[in-house]
């Protein structure tokens, strides 16, 4: 009897150490991706993570180790150069011949455009100012109306006008002019000064924060199953059974996460920088600022100032820090007011790379907010 349970054992390792070194080579770039390729290839096979836990994605030196992992990897999944611009010309040289995934232009996958301005409804207004200028515009049509007659009115008296009037009508006018043309610059410097302020946090056109969105991770995982399949057709009914499989666990996390917010649904919380807005749409929260455009700049003095006062406000419940950046600036933001302060952890810098990283980072997101609201 032993010596049968012996032999049937070793015919299972063996059999699933064929399967495993069947299984193709695949590189991941972050962390909470690496988790989501790994519940797909359980059982199959193991993808190899790219950009370690706690380091910053933006800007990264590969190791030895990950610059092989690329050499020899058949599939490569990422979010895109918006989050790891830097990769871009890393997989071109290493992974030619890789099959590449960006995640961010997948088909069905949410993408946010950036919010710039320190307190976000505030960039919500002035999208509605851009509409109420645009209501505005089709009023003017009266005032074109009113100059034409003006027009109309001086030519008839131009005549009665002496040619004093005249000169000084022409040196106004060219004092308008200038005037107009020196506002055309300042609206020029402000608009270069807000792009080289939006280049200053090294992302791309979109948030590309996009894994902080469950509703993004279920739909990456039918697509990672079906690159997978294609490039190995021997697992391919295991994986879509495990992206089956991972789909149903997020979707009893989204239950869970919903259940623990509701308890501060309505509370106000400030972030550290504005990497949370996927996590915010799914949940239905809002966040009321944050201190940093991105986790790569330090925010001026007029936007600590900003954040400041609507602290004071609104009554903030809640400013909320992350592990690798400025603590300091945080207590600068915290100073003088009643809000308490917590830590969010978009990447899941301190858990264990693997497929129980991606639901434990979620939940780990709203006990945070809960703890700190």
């Amino acid at each position: 009897m032993s010596r049968k349970l012996l032999t049937l054992s070793l015919t299972a390792s063996l059999m699933g150490g064929t399967a495993f070194a069947d299984a193709p080579q695949v590189a991941v770039d972050i962390a909470p991706v690496h988790s989501l390729v790994a519940r797909v290839m359980e059982d199959v096979g193991s993808p190899d993570l790219i950009v370690q836990p706690g380091a910053s994605p933006h800007e990264y030196s590969l190791r030895p180790s990950e610059a092989k992992a690329l050499q020899e990897a058949a599939l490569v999944f990422w979010i895109g150069p918006d989050l790891t611009p830097w990769l871009t010309d890393t997989i071109e040289t290493l992974a030619p011949d890789a099959a590449v995934t960006t995640l961010l232009e997948v088909d069905g996958t949410i993408e946010l455009e950036f919010r710039e301005s320190a307190l976000f409804e505030a960039h919500d207004h002035e999208e509605h100012g851009d509409d109420h200028d645009e209501e505005g515009h089709d009023d003017h049509g009266d005032d074109d109306h009113a100059d034409e007659a003006h027009d109309d009115h001086s030519e008839e008296e131009h005549d009665d006008h002496g040619e004093e009037e005249h000169a000084e009508h022409e040196e106004h006018a060219e004092h308008d002019d200038h005037d107009e043309h020196a506002q055309e610059e300042d609206v020029h410097d402000d608009h270069d000064a807000a792009d080289a302020g939006h280049e200053g946090h090294d992302h791309g056109a979109h948030d590309p924060h996009a894994w902080l969105s469950p509703q993004n991770a279920m739909t990456w995982l039918n697509v990672i199953a079906g690159q997978l399949s294609a490039a190995d057709p021997d697992n391919a009914g295991a994986y879509f059974a495990n992206a089956a499989e991972g789909r149903t666990e997020i979707e009893a996390l989204i239950g869970e996460v919903n259940a623990t917010l509701d308890l501060v649904r309505d509370g106000q919380f400030i972030v550290f920088h504005d990497a949370y807005q996927y996590f915010e749409t799914d949940f239905d929260l809002a966040a009321s600022g944050a201190i940093s455009i991105g986790d790569a700049s330090d925010p001026s003095p007029a936007r600590i100032a900003e954040i400041q006062d609507r602290i004071a406000d609104q009554g903030i419940d809640c400013v909320l820090a992350e592990p690798q950046f400025n603590q300091g600036l945080v207590a600068t933001v915290l100073d003088g007011t009643d809000a308490k302060t917590g830590i969010l952890d978009p990447l899941g810098s301190d858990l264990e790379p693997g497929l129980a990283l991606y639901p434990q980072l979620i939940r780990n997101l709203s006990t945070a907010l809960l703890g700190c609201m």
